[in-house]
């Protein structure tokens, strides 16, 4: 089992696509994770979520993000198909940290690989979002394929040449 992360992102399409060259026919799990509202608050608000604006219907909020989630999973799981995996979508919450999500999935799916776009954020962009892609690679116990996409790659080789 192969555990695919999908953000619907292009970069997101293309690791799917080179994936799907080196290890087609895998039975693969789709996953996109989604962020519950109040986890949104927390982060960003500085502790407004615990007093959410009045009349905000958080479930409301959270069954459509989850909704969507689950709509984009479907959409990478048809991609992936198409790319030679037997692929499954899944969705799932973050509580902590994408990366654990992904990493908890990988777990309860049985997975013994899991591939990852990477976006090439440098500078303050990397600094202020992150990395998934690294935070995976860091801290998984299973092997990581992380996949530029074709404009990451380009870029990086450009800089190299």
């Amino acid at each position: 089992m192969i555990l695919i992360c999908y953000d619907g992102s292009e970069d997101a399409k293309a690791a799917i696509s080179r994936a799907g060259e080196l290890i087609k026919g895998e039975p693969a799990t789709v996953l996109c994770v989604w962020e519950p509202f109040v986890e949104v608050l927390t982060r960003s608000s500085f502790g407004v979520a615990m007093f959410p604006p009045e009349g905000v219907d958080i479930d409301a909020i959270d069954a459509s993000n989850e909704k969507e989630a689950r709509r984009r999973a479907e959409e990478g799981a048809e991609h992936a198909v198409s790319a030679g995996f037997a692929a499954k979508p899944s969705t799932r919450a973050r509580e902590t940290t994408t990366a654990d999500a992904v990493l908890a999935e990988a777990q309860d799916v049985g997975a013994h690989a899991i591939v990852v776009g990477t976006r090439g954020l440098t500078g303050v962009r990397h600094v202020l979002l992150g990395s998934v892609s690294h935070a995976v690679l860091q801290e998984s116990d299973l092997p990581v394929i992380v996949v530029p996409s074709a404009e990451v790659a380009a870029a990086r080789a450009a800089r190299r040449a």
